[in-house]
């Protein structure tokens, strides 16, 4: 199964870098978690309508066919982290690859949200992109070890 996190923004604080970099080496062979960061249309007076079409067509570009799509929204169904675990779960067992999307400083296109197979929301409260994607993947990397018996959480 692979996990495909698109980030819509390429640059991050070091430490945003090395935390992601120090979760995706810990999941396991069976579970590939691979971040695609696509280009912030630059802002400088253009709508917002325009702003969001240009990002979706990177993040859509970014995707390959036949992969579940879930939209990190602010109005998406909020998770526990052992719903995410049965979520993980359920993904695996049906085979799907899945991929988990980040949007730009003004969010996702409503287009795209709308059309996206789920969306799930990480917190009620509003977080800097980098931290999104640090909170994603060691989220992500609970959900595999609540579901592999491994000591990383505890209830």
């Amino acid at each position: 199964m692979r996990l495909l996190i698109v980030a819509v923004g390429q640059r991050v604080p070091d430490w945003a870098q090395t935390a992601w970099d120090d979760y995706a080496k810990r999941f396991p062979f069976e579970l590939k978690v691979e971040l695609k960061a696509v280009k912030t249309e630059p802002r400088a007076s253009k709508s917002l309508e325009t702003l969001l079409a240009a990002e979706r067509a990177r993040i859509e570009a970014a995707i390959p066919k036949g992969f579940r799509i879930v939209a990190l929204d602010e109005r998406g169904t909020a998770l526990s982290t052992m719903a995410l675990a049965q979520k993980l779960a359920n993904w695996q067992l049906s085979g799907d690859d899945v991929a988990l999307v980040i949007g730009g400083p003004d969010g996702l296109d409503p287009a795209f949200r709308q059309a996206a197979h789920e969306r799930v929301r990480l917190s009620d409260l509003t977080l800097p992109h980098a931290m999104v994607r640090v909170l994603l993947i060691e989220q992500l990397y609970r959900a595999w070890s609540i579901n592999a018996n491994h000591p990383y959480h505890r209830e």
